[in-house]
Parts: structure tokens; C-alpha cells; sequence
């Protein structure tokens, strides 16, 4: 058969996604437990998630990314080398990781080897001792990182937006600096592991070849803990910051100039989450949007540039980002408003809006390929308390919205005078 190449192939619009149900148990301490059982290969992955962010650092700047970092430098059993050994003995990955919300400790592994994998989990979240050494060391690589960092256009950018939408010492707005980190004792680090982590209430996420028999494992394990009450922010009242219009720190060596624009917005509950989405899908989301179109592929200016909604626990932002030659800042500044102004008085085709919506469904059902995946997606469902069926009506959510809906989401949140702008570089 001759296949003709004029002709786009069928396909089938994406209208509602069926995933594998999460269950879920208590452990014999009154752990919370969450599995997404996938038997087809012989691996699973552990993750036990902590109320123990920077949220929760209470006038300890640097406390959590130190103690998440340093579970792994030394035990009362084992030593750094020690804990990596056995780790690369039974092929298993440690991560551990820590944001503004939430810290984790994360073990990939083969499922036959979870009766060896558990006792050191164990021994990380009860014995870690923080040896001095490994501390420094941490620090001074730490240290070297944000000097280098420091050079970066679009490091310093990211971090002056984020301060100026939310305040230096407010958990979402703060930053690693060079004179927190040489502050950070050994002291501070075990403080904050006493009262965020050993023995404090966590939940546990499986992802993979998980049946009653690791769950009874893990509950011999995990579920004989002793826990004791969870970690509670001290109650500094992170109030609204009050945002500077326009923000520019001039580097005029610089070649290129880092543009942000953005806005404080909200959290995945509020009522106008998914208009807002396609409204920032539209704009930048993706690689066929107006902005690429506009700035990128007819203007030349630069390489790329996206627009976000980035949504975290109690609060959340929209960001317009990208880096242009100096020479091009101001006219690419002038025409991202240019497009946010087409957006608010002009509606979205029915054929564009279609586009965006089917890439929108096609790229949510492909993260969706894996059991990590999966239950990643529905972590967020979990540590931020939304409806049991925020991902089956995801993509019905996703087609409900009009295209008068993305008009006016554009004026509401859109409106110049309620943007910010920071330029690092030259504006020219």
C-alpha cells in the first residue's frame, strides 16, 4: 500500500483517562501508606515524604536542604562509604530531596531486595549522626556552586523574581546565600533532624511490584516506629508582599539579558485553575505557542521562551521567562505584552484552542506511562489535600474551558499593572 504523505493520518481525540486505582492502609503506628501496584516488572519505589520543607525551617535558613542532604554522610552503624556500598550492592538508587513544601527520601530497588533495602532505610530516618567532615564539605561544595551560580543571568533572575513576588525570608521567596550557608553548624542540622524528621509523622508512597507481602514488610519496619507530634511552622505570618513593578539589575558585560514577568496567582483548588492553564498553554506553554511563534520563529530574538504556573502548597505564580541578546530586551519586552493584550481582546480560534487542548490530553497521558508516574501524579492529590478525582477529570476539565473563558482570564490576571518585570543584563 502506498502511503500517501499529503494526507495528516487519523487520530482520535483524548477525552477521559483510566488509571490503576491507588490503595491505601495504615501502618501498626498509624502511618499513612499509598501503593500503586503494577506487577508486570520486578521493581518498586519507596518514597516517605515529610511535612519538613523550608515552610518549616522556623528561623532556621538552610536547616532542611542540610539535614535532607546529609542522611546518607554517616550512621551509628555505617559509615558514608559504607551506606554507598551497600546501596550499589543491591543495585538500588538513593534520592533525597527537599523543596519548599515537603522533604523526601526516595530507594529505587528490585523488589526481591526489599528485605535488605528496609533496614537501612530504617537506620537513615532514625540514626543519621551528620559527621562534621561530610557537613564541611557539603557547605564548601554548596558555597562554590552558588558563586557560579552567582555569574548566571538566569539564576539571579529567577531568584530576585521570587523574592520580589513573595518577600526574602517568606519560605517561597527565600534563597540560598553564601552567609546562611557558612552559618549552618552542625548543631542546626541535628535540631532540625530531631524536630522535622526522626520519628515525626510521614507518608509513604510505593510505586511498582507491591503486594501484602512488602506491605507487611514495610510494616515491620516502618509501622514499629515510634512517632511522635509532626513539626508545625512556629506561626511567622508570611503576609502578601508588596511587589515592585519593574526590577533591573544591569550587568552590562552581559551579552545576554534574563527576562521575568510574572504574577502571584493560587493553588490547584482554586476555581479558576484549569481556565487559567489553557490561558498559559496558549501564551508560552509549549513549543508551538504565541510567544515562540512571535519572539523565537518570527523575530528571531531567542531561542526559546515559555510561560509557567508553577503551584505549590499554599500559594503559587505565573512566569513568563526567557534570555534574549541585550540589544533585543525592551522590543521583547514590548512584544510579550504586545501577545498578552491580543490575548485579552481577541479570542482564541476554535481551531488553535483545539490544538492546544488535544496537545495539553496528549502530553498528560504521556506521563503517565510508568507506575513512578503515576504515582507522582497522584502525590500531588495527596500532599495537597484535592479531590479524589482531580486526574480522572483532568482532561474533562482540560476541553470544558471556551475560549471566552481564556479572554477572560487574560484580563483578571494578565493586566499589565498587575505584573512584575525583572531583567537582569541590559535594557536597552
Amino acid at each position: 500500500m502506498t502511503l500517501d504523505r499529503s494526507q495528516s493520518p487519523p487520530f482520535q481525540a483524548i477525552t477521559e483517562v483510566r488509571l490503576p486505582a491507588m490503595q491505601s492502609a495504615m501502618l501498626a503506628n498509624g502511618l499513612p501508606i499509598h501503593w500503586i501496584g503494577v506487577p508486570q516488572q520486578p521493581v518498586m519505589r519507596i518514597e516517605c515524604i515529610f511535612n519538613a520543607g523550608v515552610w518549616y525551617e522556623n528561623g532556621q535558613p538552610g536547616a532542611a536542604f542540610f539535614a535532607m542532604k546529609m542522611l546518607a554522610e554517616g550512621t551509628t552503624q555505617r559509615s558514608s562509604a559504607q551506606i554507598s556500598e551497600y546501596i550499589d550492592r543491591y543495585g538500588a538508587f538513593l534520592e533525597l530531596n527537599s523543596g519548599p513544601d515537603r522533604a523526601s527520601l526516595v530507594i529505587y530497588c528490585l523488589t526481591r531486595h526489599l528485605p535488605s533495602v528496609l533496614p537501612l532505610l530504617k537506620e537513615l530516618l532514625t540514626e543519621s549522626t551528620f559527621p562534621q567532615k561530610e557537613l564541611d564539605d557539603l557547605r564548601n561544595i554548596t558555597l562554590q556552586n552558588l558563586r557560579v551560580n552567582a555569574e548566571k543571568n538566569a539564576y539571579v533572575a529567577g531568584v530576585l523574581f521570587r523574592q520580589n513576588l513573595f518577600g526574602k525570608e517568606h519560605p517561597y521567596g527565600r534563597s540560598q546565600q553564601p552567609e546562611l550557608v557558612e552559618q549552618i553548624t552542625r548543631q542546626t542540622v541535628v535540631d532540625y533532624f530531631d524536630k522535622a524528621i526522626r520519628n515525626r509523622p510521614f507518608q509513604i508512597l510505593l510505586a511498582g511490584q507491591v503486594g501484602e507481602l512488602e506491605i507487611g514488610l514495610i510494616d515491620k519496619y516502618l509501622g514499629a516506629l515510634t512517632i511522635l507530634e509532626p513539626v508545625v511552622n512556629n506561626g511567622i505570618s508570611f503576609s502578601a508582599a508588596l511587589p515592585e513593578s519593574v526590577i533591573l539589575a544591569e550587568k552590562t558585560e552581559s551579552l545576554q539579558s534574563s527576562i521575568r514577568i510574572g504574577r502571584r496567582l493560587f493553588t490547584r483548588h482554586h476555581p479558576d485553575f484549569f481556565p487559567m492553564l489553557l490561558t498559559n498553554e496558549v501564551l508560552g506553554g509549549y513549543f508551538g505557542s504565541r510567544l515562540m511563534r512571535n519572539i523565537r520563529e518570527e523575530k528571531g530574538f531567542t531561542y526559546g521562551i515559555s510561560s509557567n504556573m508553577v503551584s505549590f502548597r499554599n500559594d503559587g505564580y505565573f512566569l513568563i521567562g526567557t534570555d534574549v541578546k541585550k540589544e533585543f530586551t525592551q522590543q521583547t519586552l514590548d512584544e510579550i505584552r504586545k501577545e498578552i493584550h491580543i490575548l485579552q481582546t481577541q479570542p482564541v480560534p476554535a481551531d488553535e484552542l483545539e490544538t492546544v487542548r488535544n496537545f495539553m490530553a496528549g502530553e498528560f497521558v504521556g506521563s503517565l506511562n510508568t507506575p513512578f508516574e503515576i504515582a507522582d501524579r497522584y502525590k500531588t492529590i495527596l500532599l495537597d489535600g484535592l479531590p479524589a478525582d482531580f486526574l480522572t477529570i483532568y482532561v474533562a476539565n482540560l476541553r470544558a474551558v471556551s475560549s471566552e473563558a481564556i479572554q477572560q482570564m487574560a484580563k483578571t490576571y494578565l493586566s499589565d499593572e498587575l505584573l512584575s518585570e525583572v531583567v537582569v543584563g541590559v535594557k536597552e
